[in-house]
This record gives C-alpha cells, sequence and structure tokens, in this order.
C-alpha cells in the first residue's frame, strides 16, 4: 500500500485546526499550570524544609540522649576514687555502660584518650568494621579544641549514620575517657518521616488540585461567559441598518468594550448617513451636468431660428407671429435658466479663502433688494472670517430668495439678517414672516430635488448646504407653519480651512 505523504500532511493540517484552543480552553489551562507551578513550588519549599527540620530533631534528640548518658556516668562517678587508668577504667564501665545502653536504647562505645577502642555495649560493630577500633588523629585534635561535643555523620559501606564524641570526666573535670554515641536509625527513620511526609502532601495536593481544577473550571466559564453573551448580541448586528446599543450591567473591562462597540456602531451609522448623501449629491450632480449638457445644446440654434424665422416669414398677421416668436423664445429662456441651475449646482468653482469683514459682504448683499424690507443687525463690525467672498454672496441670496418667495400673497414681507460671535464661531441668522416649512418636509429641506416653490428645481438650498459644507461651518433652520423660518449659519471666525474637493 503506497501513502502519499502530501495527502498525509494535509490531513493532519486539518486535524490541527479542527482542534482550535478557545479562549474558554487557554484560561483554564492557564490556571492549571498556574496552579501546578505553585504547588510545585511549595511541595519543593515544604520538602526543604521538613528534610531539615527533621535532620535538627534527630541532632537534638541524639543530644538529649548524649546528655542523659553522660549524666548518669558522672553520677557514677562520684563515688567511685580517682583513676587514671585505661584498665580501672574498663573495669568501671564493663557492666555500665551495657545498662545504659538498655535504658537509653542506644549503643555506646568508650576510646581512651589515646583513641584506642576500650569497651563497647555491642562488640559486633567493631567486628564488623562499623566502629572503628581506633579513633583518628584528627578527630582527637577537633575533640580537644572543641568547647562542646563532635557530631559527624559516619558511612561504613552502604549504612549511613550520625556519630557524636564527648569526654568522660571525673570528678576533677579532667577527662579521662571518650565516649561515642552512634545512632543508626537516623538514615531510616528520616526516609520513613520523609515518605510519610510526602504521602500526606501528596493526598492534600490532590484534593487541593480537584478543587483548584474546579474552580479554574468555573472561573473560565465566568469569564468567557460574559463574552459569549457580547457575542450572541453581536451575531444581531446589521450593518445597512440601525442596530440599538449593546447594554452591559458592570462597570469593568467588558463594559469598557461595549462602550467602544457601541461607540463605534454610532460612528459606523454617521458615516454611513454621511457616505448615502454624498453619494446622492454626486449622483444628482451627475445627472444635473448631463442634462444642463442635453438641454444647452439645442437651445441657441433654437433660439437662432425661431428669431430667423420671425424675420423671414411673411405672413397676413404679423402681430400674431410675433407673439408666437416671444413665447417660444420665453420658453427657451427658460430652459436656459434650469440648464444654468442644473449646470451650476453640478460644477461649484474652487475656493478662493481670503480673510474679510462679514458685515461688508452681509451688508451689501441686503441691498440688492430695495424692494423689499430687509432689516441688518450686526453686534461687531469688525468680526472677520475666513471664506470665499463669491460663494458666500451666493449663500446669502439663495437665503434672502427663498425668504421673500416664502411670503404669501397678501402678507407684507418682513426679512431680517443678523451676524453675532458666540465664543469663536460667527452666527448669521437670515428670519422671515413667510408660511413655514411644513412638518413632513423639514427633513428633506436640504435635499437637491426638494422644492416647495412653484419656481425653480430645488436646488438652491442643497447648493447653500455644500458651499456651508466647504467653510467647514453648519447650517440648519427654525421653523413654525403660518409665521415664518430662521436659518442659521455658523461660520468659525478663525482657522486655516482649507478648500475642499
Amino acid at each position: 500500500m503506497i501513502v502519499n505523504p502530501g495527502i498525509t500532511g494535509v490531513f493532519y493540517f486539518h486535524q490541527v485546526k479542527r482542534f482550535k484552543l478557545t479562549l474558554r480552553l487557554r484560561i483554564f489551562l492557564s490556571m492549571i499550570l498556574i496552579i501546578l507551578i505553585s504547588f510545585f513550588l511549595t511541595g519543593a519549599i515544604s520538602f526543604y524544609y521538613f528534610k531539615n527540620q527533621n535532620n535538627l530533631y534527630h541532632q537534638e534528640r541524639l543530644k538529649r540522649k548524649e546528655y542523659a548518658i553522660n549524666e548518669a556516668i558522672d553520677y557514677f562517678l562520684r563515688d567511685q576514687p580517682l583513676t587514671t587508668h585505661t584498665d580501672s577504667i574498663v573495669k568501671m564501665f564493663d557492666t555500665k555502660i551495657c545498662e545504659l545502653a538498655d535504658i537509653n536504647s542506644m549503643d555506646i562505645n568508650i576510646y581512651g584518650m589515646n583513641g584506642n577502642l576500650l569497651i563497647s555495649s555491642r562488640p559486633e560493630l567493631y567486628e564488623k568494621g562499623i566502629v572503628p577500633e581506633h579513633l583518628e588523629e584528627q578527630l582527637l585534635k577537633e575533640l580537644r579544641g572543641s568547647p562542646e561535643q563532635l557530631i559527624i555523620k559516619a558511612k561504613r559501606d552502604s549504612l549511613s549514620y550520625i556519630s557524636t564524641f564527648d569526654y568522660i570526666r571525673n570528678y576533677m573535670d579532667k577527662p579521662i575517657a571518650v565516649i561515642n554515641l552512634p545512632y543508626f536509625d537516623t538514615e531510616n527513620v528520616q526516609q520513613r518521616d520523609l515518605s510519610d511526609f510526602l504521602m500526606r502532601l501528596s493526598e492534600i495536593y490532590f484534593l487541593l488540585f480537584i478543587a483548584a481544577g474546579l474552580i479554574a473550571y468555573f472561573l473560565s466559564n465566568y469569564i468567557t461567559g460574559s463574552l459569549q453573551t457580547i457575542g450572541d448580541m453581536l451575531k444581531n448586528t446589521k450593518i445597512n441598518e440601525s442596530n440599538p446599543p449593546l447594554k452591559w450591567r458592570f462597570d469593568d473591562e467588558v463594559g469598557a468594550l461595549v462602550d467602544e462597540y457601541n461607540r463605534m456602531m454610532q460612528e459606523l451609522e454617521n458615516s454611513a448617513v454621511k457616505l448615502a448623501k454624498t453619494e446622492r449629491e454626486s449622483a444628482w450632480k451627475e445627472m444635473a451636468k448631463q442634462v444642463a449638457h442635453e438641454i444647452k445644446n439645442p437651445l441657441t440654434p433654437m433660439r437662432l431660428n425661431v428669431q430667423y424665422l420671425e424675420k423671414s416669414l411673411k405672413t397676413e398677421n404679423p402681430e400674431k407671429l410675433k407673439e408666437f416668436t416671444n413665447s417660444m423664445i420665453s420658453q427657451i429662456d427658460t430652459l436656459s435658466n434650469i440648464a444654468e441651475a442644473f449646470s451650476r449646482f453640478a460644477s461649484l468653482p474652487e475656493m478662493k479663502f481670503e480673510e474679510f469683514p462679514v458685515k461688508e459682504i452681509i451688508k451689501r448683499t441686503t441691498g440688492l433688494y430695495p424692494d423689499y424690507k430687509i432689516e441688518f443687525h450686526c453686534e461687531d463690525p469688525e468680526l472677520q472670517i475666513r471664506a470665499d467672498k463669491n460663494q458666500l454672496v451666493r449663500v446669502m441670496n439663495n437665503l434672502i430668495n427663498n425668504a421673500i418667495q416664502s411670503i404669501p400673497e397678501g402678507r407684507e414681507a418682513i426679512i431680517k439678517v443678523s451676524v453675532g460671535k458666540t465664543g469663536e464661531v460667527v452666527n448669521i441668522a437670515v428670519e422671515d414672516n413667510g408660511s413655514g416649512i411644513p412638518t413632513d418636509q423639514r427633513d428633506k429641506i436640504f435635499e437637491p430635488r426638494f422644492t416647495t416653490k412653484t419656481k425653480g428645481m430645488g436646488l438652491g438650498l442643497a447648493m447653500v448646504k455644500s458651499i456651508i459644507d466647504s467653510f467647514k461651518g453648519e447650517i440648519w433652520f427654525e421653523t413654525e407653519e403660518s409665521k415664518g423660518t430662521v436659518f442659521h449659519i455658523e461660520l468659525p471666525l478663525t482657522g486655516e480651512l482649507q478648500p475642499t474637493a
């Protein structure tokens, strides 16, 4: 059977890819790893501490045994005559040493001052080479220079034990022999103690690990449960529709994430509205450009032909012909004006920004309407703005024309134009006492196709909005039906504005 290694590798890759480490699993495994590391460190420290304490315990135990034996020997020597002979020491302790060894459950060896073994409670110890028959000179030297007993760790073959050495002194406090206490149970007892300790520690750690694992499991579920809830909410999010803001009852990291999501969704909706508006305006401008082009082309030849027809055609009723040609030329002029309006809307001229007193331009514009009552008021004649003069005149002309055309028949037109300042912003207001804007039409007032007038293409306010936007300003209105409308414009008082494409 032949196996393609490429297919095997792809299969393995897909198997690995299918197994995903979810956030919940990563948090759980991280907690378990932290628990295991903490268990290992605390276990190692506990084991090291217990081992040292156990060694100290056995050393202290050996010291206590040695002290008890020395006290018994001292008590025994008080009733004995003064002696320094080796034979007398052996004779004195021949039976006494076995009694002391049995009482204290310890092996006792007595050496002479020259280091030779004199007597032992267990002769087989030196016969087997476990206890030396002669002490080394270095050990005797250390014992003479030490203020208290010596404790050494000895090893014979595979046997390790603790051994103490001290002097036996007579009633004159003169050393007459060396007593040795080997402690053979140390290694076995320590191993047993350590085994018991590790067993108990393992049982405790096992229970703690089970409890910690359960806590880690529930904590990982709790932490990721919040994210799962947010994920379920996000599944219902629709890009092309208005989405209700997400709600979170805790002021935590998830709450900050929810707040940021709500902010981004609001910005996305605002961007979508602006994009839709820009697309509509672009479509209207493109259509207006095409319409203006298609209408303008035949108008001039039509006008010339009508004028030529009036001059060249002989008729019995020239007045009727004159009336006909005038009507045709009037209609042609109307079409030409429509095409011009579309052309102006489609291609606003390039902005030429400069600083100038706003009062001068607006007052000059209001003076272009001597037949109407226009009140002008300016709080500060020195207010300077940075904008395009011609386009600002165009804006004011449109607003004043709209105000005049909104006045119903039989009502005297009262139009108020005011210029003021709020902080670093110039406020321009155009107020009329016209018919106002109906409620159902207010949302469409700045759209290029909308108009409430019987004449015009409904492009004026759309063009005004576009110009004000290019000035980095804002325009809005307040209206009341049958009483009038106020258009408000805010323009920055200072700032390095750049023309927008």
